[in-house]
């Protein structure tokens, strides 16, 4: 039971042609539902204000006009690829504030508590449709008393002047409507997880494949190819290579041997040999050296 929710595809489809200028002037859709909230404001000003036979035209107008930017909103953030949180969270307030501010034009026209009662009551459906989705269930729109069909009703009164009687047919409609809705909700919430989120699942895939698609070439573009150039290498260092860190301190620290040397002749002195790299090398005395020595001493 849609009610004239039926009419959206419809009524959209209308305003495809403005969709699309707004798009191409990059009208931004908070600015639409800013814009829808004015036109709400305006046609509780001329409820309020004007007698009741001139109120229908101009509360007429602004109501398709509230309507128009309610639906437009989200259709050119999802034309554009602008739909944010932030934006989502913008549209509901919007609308609520907009519902609110066409009931506050029947203060004039009607006791302050059916004013009341019929402000409370045409909030509940929203609220019952966000509690639902919020806990899984698609979100559930339409009748027999939603958005579209107050608007109608505020025009009826403008019209007509009967303000009490619309007001209670807009507080008990929308009871109505919230009830509708909670046992609708209640229902879809208690069937299998497969057949409540066919829907939703299928709008969470198609989400999470696009996110990965971005990350996926952000990923590539980030990389950058990594081009290694050869040093240029002398014919020694590639005929011998350069030696190990741990042999080379060895060295340093402690010299070695090819081979271990031969044990020295006891028999002849030894004399001091040349002393390289802090050690000091001995060897024996032969009888030449020796006379040498004796000559240079004489």
């Amino acid at each position: 039971m849609n009610g004239l929710y039926a009419l959206k595809p419809w009524y959209a489809d209308r305003l495809s042609g403005l969709r699309r200028a707004l798009a191409a002037r990059q009208v931004s859709p908070d600015t639409l539902t800013a814009a829808g909230v004015v036109c709400a404001a305006g046609a509780a000003a001329a409820l309020a204000w004007l007698p009741t036979p001139s109120a229908a035209l101009p509360v007429a107008v602004l109501l398709a006009g509230r309507l128009a930017f309610a639906n437009l909103d989200g259709a050119l953030a999802r034309d554009t690829g602008r739909t944010t949180r932030r934006g989502a969270l913008l549209n509901e307030l919007g609308d609520r504030a907009a519902d609110l501010l066409v009931i506050a034009g029947f203060l004039p026209l009607a006791p302050l508590w059916l004013v009341a009662a019929a402000a409370f009551a045409a909030t509940l459906p929203s609220w019952v449709s966000l509690a639902g989705a919020a806990a899984g269930a698609p979100r559930r729109n339409g009748g027999p008393v939603g958005k579209t069909e107050r608007c109608l009703l505020a025009v009826v009164a403008a019209a007509s002047g009967w303000a009490v009687p619309v007001l209670a047919v807009v507080a008990a409609g929308s009871a109505v409507t919230a009830v509708v809705r909670a046992v609708w909700v209640w229902r879809a919430l208690g069937k299998p997880v497969a057949a409540v989120t066919a829907v939703t699942a299928v709008t969470i895939e198609r989400a999470v494949t696009t996110e990965r698609g971005m990350a996926t070439e952000k990923a590539v573009a980030s990389e950058k190819p990594v081009v290694r150039v050869a040093e240029p290498t002398s014919p020694a260092t590639r005929r011998r290579p350069s030696p190990s860190p741990s042999r080379s301190s060895s060295r340093s620290s402690s010299p070695r041997f090819s081979s271990p040397p031969s044990e020295p002749d006891r028999s002849l002195p030894l004399d001091p040999g040349e002393v390289s790299g802090g050690i000091t090398h001995t060897r024996p005395q032969s009888p030449v050296d020796r006379g040498t020595q004796l000559r240079g001493t004489r």
